[in-house]
């Protein structure tokens, strides 16, 4: 059993993705070639969002938009401590200082309830992080930056395709971000990642920065970095967003089996999708006291399982200069030491579920 099954895809749309490769080759624009922009089009129509610029990895994406909104040194960011380092990491990159806020225990996304209490003057930005294929309670956090003037930036590399309040995911704020990875919910064949907006002007600093800080052919009003997507990876995502809904149908119907086999088992907690929330589950996360030997009894029966962001980047060695220490947020730190993220994918079979729950039964 695969623990993401990526290759009954591609033989699913390999005579496609074949087709729109040598298409790449025959017109030969490997940089910035038409079907970035083909791609761009198709997924601001999918996110309702009035621009798309794609970039060259979801942590590009998230470093381009703190760029693009003047983060800098002296300034903070707040984002939470249970998600991958890059959250934090483009924000140092700034020169700007990551502020931590605690999880919730349903979703385990940001605690709305504690966000206020980490703005100050120094803050310039918010950045919820979409976990494991939902939002954040969106509403709320914008209502919240919207007293405080602050731009909000949702880290969606995990929830690309989800829903809040039937709106998209990618176009709940100021500016969302996303991944392209091969094992994110729509992921190609190597890095890539997108931004999206409704800011005019936003949009237009995101194309100049992934470009060097080019505005036009030798003209760089600010500084950027090279921040493109390959066109044969443009081209790759054309071939699969043709069945990513589909995809992210299979993906809910496995979510919600796993969910209705799973949730009355003691000892073990399902994952909670919030009433205003669709999830793509970009992993079935379960979260479990006994996770060492639940995974042990797993890999018995020839399951693959992984555990995520065992150690919360406040207590990360490279973030140590911000003081924090074990304790300081107690939901992240025991869901650390909880999670282990089951087999999935939209390929998964109704055997390998059965598998996979049979095992954890027991």
């Amino acid at each position: 059993m695969q623990f993401i099954d990526l290759k009954t895809r591609h033989n699913l749309i390999e005579d496609n993705i074949n087709a729109r490769i040598q298409n790449v080759m025959d017109h030969s624009q490997f940089i910035l070639g038409p079907e970035v922009r083909e791609l761009e089009d198709k997924l601001a129509e999918y996110t309702g969002s009035k621009h798309c610029v794609t970039v060259s990895s979801g942590t590009d994406s998230l470093l381009i938009a703190l760029m693009a909104l003047g983060v800098g040194p002296g300034d903070e960011v707040i984002t939470v401590p249970y998600t991958w380092i890059s959250s934090a990491e483009v924000i140092a990159l700034t020169g700007a200082t990551p502020v931590f806020v605690d999880i919730r225990e349903d979703t385990l996304n940001i605690d709305e309830t504690q966000l206020e209490s980490a703005i100050n003057e120094r803050t310039k930005a918010i950045m919820p992080v979409s976990i494991y294929g939902q939002t954040a309670e969106m509403e709320t956090i914008n209502e919240i930056a919207d007293r405080y003037g602050l731009p909000v930036i949702e880290d969606a590399a995990q929830s690309f395709g989800a829903t809040y309040q039937n709106r998209k995911s990618c176009n709940l704020s100021t500016i969302g971000s996303t991944s392209f990875f091969p094992s994110k919910p729509l992921g190609c064949y190597g890095d890539a990642g997108a931004l999206f907006t409704h800011d005019d002007e936003l949009a237009e600093k995101f194309r100049w920065i992934r470009v060097h800080g080019q505005e036009r052919k030798h003209r760089h009003p600010i500084l950027g970095l090279n921040g493109r997507m390959d066109t044969l990876q443009a081209a790759i995502l054309l071939a699969i967003f043709d069945i990513f809904p589909d995809e992210v149908s299979k993906r809910q119907s496995i979510g919600a089996r796993y969910n209705n086999a799973l949730t009355q088992l003691e000892g073990l907690q399902s994952p909670v999708i919030a009433q205003t929330n669709t999830s793509v589950f970009a992993q079935y996360t379960v979260l479990s006291a006994e996770r060492d030997s639940l995974q042990s009894s797993l890999k018995a029966y020839g399951i693959p399982s992984v555990s995520y962001y065992t150690v919360p980047l406040h207590l990360q060695l490279v973030f140590s200069h911000l003081g924090h220490k074990m304790g300081d947020f107690p939901v992240s730190e025991s869901v650390a030491s909880k999670c282990l993220s089951l087999p999935m994918s939209p390929y998964l079979s109704m055997s390998d579920q059965d598998r996979v729950i049979e095992a954890l039964r027991g």
